[in-house]
């Protein structure tokens, strides 16, 4: 997708994430026996192992950043490795998140509602890994290393500068729900309350008992781009889309508003996760 998304909905090509993996690792190669080194002496320079560098070479594993432009420079790809580096990095997420993933990255706003677990923005790196290995179709433990990996990468967003203007309603019954057993969810609640003091941060939690619920539609986020442009990103089972037309995004934007009334304030959000954590 391109930086102007286009229409109001959007659908990827599951392979795409896999296919770049091995179109990068091919390069990697091609490049490495140029240069006349095999996997051991460009692991030496690199700071790999042998078998991680034949793992990025047969794309099983995403090369970090950091490993795409240190290699560039080892084998003088004159800045060809390094050209893939964003496209390589997309490839840590499902096939279905990943152009949200980069808007979210460079996001001026980030509104989010959640119905069934905590925001993947908040999670621990246990709740993370406790999530992933219940989806089902089951994931190869690989697949969940990069897939925890990715999600807590994502969560540099809180210290990016400028601080963008991060919101969550979170519904009751997720914070109670103690997915991984009590000692994740306690770990988990406390970082909910460390990322709620954050100056940019607002946490609201929606109550069980309320009587009135303007999100029965199911989870969602909102996403303001630093250019002003509106986006919702809507989570749906094997559908999951990224809406651009004003219209569509202003009725999840009017649904968000509600949800924010409705719900406890931050400050009362805040207390009733204190008062979780006191009963466990």
């Amino acid at each position: 997708m391109s930086d102007e998304v286009q229409g109001p909905e959007y659908e990827q090509d599951p392979e795409s994430g896999t296919g770049m993996l091995h179109v990068f690792g091919r390069q990697l190669k091609l490049f490495r026996e140029r240069a006349g080194l095999d996997r051991s002496e460009l692991g030496a320079l690199t700071g790999y192992s042998a078998s991680t560098i034949a793992s990025f070479e047969q794309g099983r594993r995403i090369p970090p950043p950091k490993f795409i432009d240190r290699v560039d420079g080892e084998l003088g790809a004159d800045g060809v490795l390094s050209a893939s580096k964003e496209e390589v990095a997309r490839a840590q997420y499902p096939a279905f998140f990943r152009d949200a993933a980069r808007l979210e990255a460079k996001a001026a706003a980030l509104h989010v509602y959640a119905t069934k677990a905590v925001p993947g923005l908040l999670q621990t790196e246990e709740y993370a890994r406790a999530v992933f290995s219940m989806w089902r179709p089951l994931l190869d433990e690989g697949t969940i290393g990069q897939r925890v990996a990715a999600r807590l990468a994502r969560q540099e967003i809180f210290s990016r500068t400028p601080l963008p203007t991060i919101s969550f309603v979170i519904e009751e019954f997720v914070l109670r729900r103690p997915l991984g057993g009590w000692a994740v969810m306690r770990g988990q609640l406390e970082q909910i309350l460390l990322h709620g003091h954050r100056r940019n941060v607002e946490i609201q939690v929606m109550p069980i008992e309320r009587e009135e619920h303007a999100g029965l539609e199911g989870p969602f986020t909102l996403i303001e781009t630093l250019e002003g442009q509106r986006i919702a990103y809507v989570e749906a089972y094997k559908d999951s889309r990224l809406y651009t037309e004003r219209r569509q995004v202003r009725e999840i934007e009017e649904q968000y508003g509600i949800l924010r009334a409705q719900a406890l304030t931050p400050r009362e959000s805040l207390a009733l996760i204190e008062k979780l954590l006191g009963e466990r």
